[in-house]
């Protein structure tokens, strides 16, 4: 064979296997974009109530659509968020997250101005803490309907997650004034109690759950929070009250065990708060109830099975970045809750890393500067620590374990007056704040 002809059939041949493999990738992202995730069983009451028989039917219904006629975006849409809500039904927010945001890819592929594909889109995006990119989406979908009060509401949590609190509450008294009901009245409560405006707060939220349907998860989710909001001001047996009441409407509710289990460490009964916390964490995935055993744990002087709970908080919250990484549609930030959970183990290198990674995606979220002051402070490091504790009071807030921990910084940094002023106010709501932050600030206040 002439050395053109071999030239030309080696050509051929990498053309060949060139186009196979191309054939190939394009055949197995299509299969990738077209998978449908299955639903994960539910736990406790909630795996035998009616409810999870209807969405297991509604699902299968949706699936059969999707696979009959890949281009129907409606039934897309439903999956979507039937994904959207198992995630708050079980916690699973990184395998939910990523199921419903494979079904928004493919919507807003075919239509790239879909507004409920816009809307969910975004809500996933500030689920997964990217709360920049959600806040670009929020905007799309604005262009497309400017009058949408659901919209709003988004516009509101991105901007508070950024930040930018006056324009949140801009955004807030628009989505009021268009649609009053438990998705609005809930965001001016939450934006009240950044202000440090307890009394409105609990008011608007009084309002969020009369306006939603006794027994819906998002109406016990905000029952919940408004006895969380008791609960600041010392009130826990009205706390009690609420949680008791979300129980009995929805049985096993783990967001309620929860507040009972807060109310039963409030009053010192650390063995019912661990069997509580220990209840509701077997029922949903929720990273900040194992946290909150770690520190009762710790209390009852069990520190094997603390330590052991620390560090499995830890593998999951960076298993959950890790996943990110790997997958676009995964892509969750967990730093502000990684810099916490190292701090749990000691480890405040690991916990300052994280925390200053956070902060510089949001450096203006005082909940994200409390964190890094936390942080120096458990390093030691108080004149660090200073300038982002004054940060993260800037709204005012009267968060009682900020107050506390705002005190101890500025105790430690030489403003003995500034801090005696702010940990006695942190105690006079009789909030319950975390037994080993309690004993410091106990401390402090008698050197003072």
């Amino acid at each position: 064979m002439k050395k053109n002809q071999l030239y030309l059939l080696s050509i051929t041949l990498f053309i060949v296997a060139i186009t196979g493999i191309v054939y190939n990738y394009q055949r197995k992202q299509k299969e990738k974009e077209n998978t449908i995730y299955a639903l994960l069983d539910r736990k406790g009451a909630a795996a035998n109530s009616k409810e999870w028989l209807d969405v297991k039917k509604k699902y299968d219904d949706l699936v059969k659509a999707v696979k009959a006629d890949p281009t129907d975006t409606k039934s897309s849409l439903k999956l979507a968020a039937l994904f959207i809500q198992e995630a708050r039904e079980t916690g699973n927010y990184v395998y939910y997250d990523m199921a419903a945001m494979r079904q928004l890819n493919g919507v807003l592929k075919q239509e790239p101005t879909n507004f409920n594909g816009l809307i969910f889109k975004s809500l996933v995006q500030m689920s997964q803490h990217h709360f920049a990119d959600g806040l670009v989406t929020a905007h799309k979908a604005q262009e497309v309907n400017p009058y949408n009060a659901y919209t709003y509401g988004l516009l509101v949590d991105g901007n508070v997650e950024m930040g930018q609190y006056d324009t949140a509450v801009v955004y807030a008294d628009k989505m009021v004034s268009v649609r009053p009901d438990l998705t609005s009245y809930s965001r001016v409560s939450y934006l009240r109690e950044i202000f440090g405006d307890y009394t409105g707060s609990i008011k608007a939220m009084k309002m969020a759950v009369e306006t939603g349907g006794a027994g819906d998860e998002h109406t016990e989710w905000t029952r919940v929070q408004l006895g969380a909001l008791y609960e600041k001001i010392g009130n826990y047996k009205e706390a009690d009250t609420l949680y008791n009441f979300s129980l009995a409407l929805r049985p096993d509710y783990p967001s309620a065990l929860a507040g009972e289990a807060r109310v039963a460490a409030a009053s010192g009964d650390y063995k019912k708060a661990i069997a509580l916390y220990e209840k509701a964490d077997s029922l949903i995935s929720d990273n900040s109830m194992k946290e909150e055993l770690v520190e009762l744990y710790r209390k009852m002087g069990d520190t094997k099975k603390a330590d052991e709970e620390a560090n499995e908080v830890i593998t999951d919250l960076s298993k959950d970045a890790q996943a990110g990484i790997n997958d676009e549609n995964i892509g969750h930030y967990a730093d502000k809750e990684l810099a916490y959970a190292y701090l749990k183990v000691g480890n405040t290198d690991k916990a300052l890393e994280h925390a200053i990674l956070e902060y510089n995606r949001r450096p203006d979220n005082i909940d994200v500067n409390e964190a890094v002051a936390w942080v120096y402070y458990n390093k030691g490091d108080y004149a660090s620590a200073l300038p982002y504790i004054k940060a993260a009071m800037k709204t005012h807030s009267k968060n009682p374990t900020l107050l506390s921990r705002a005190g101890l910084i500025y105790y430690k940094s030489g403003d003995k007056a500034t801090a005696k002023t702010l940990i006695q106010q942190a105690n006079s709501s009789n909030a319950y704040i975390g037994y080993a932050l309690k004993i410091e600030t106990d401390a402090a206040l008698k050197m003072i």
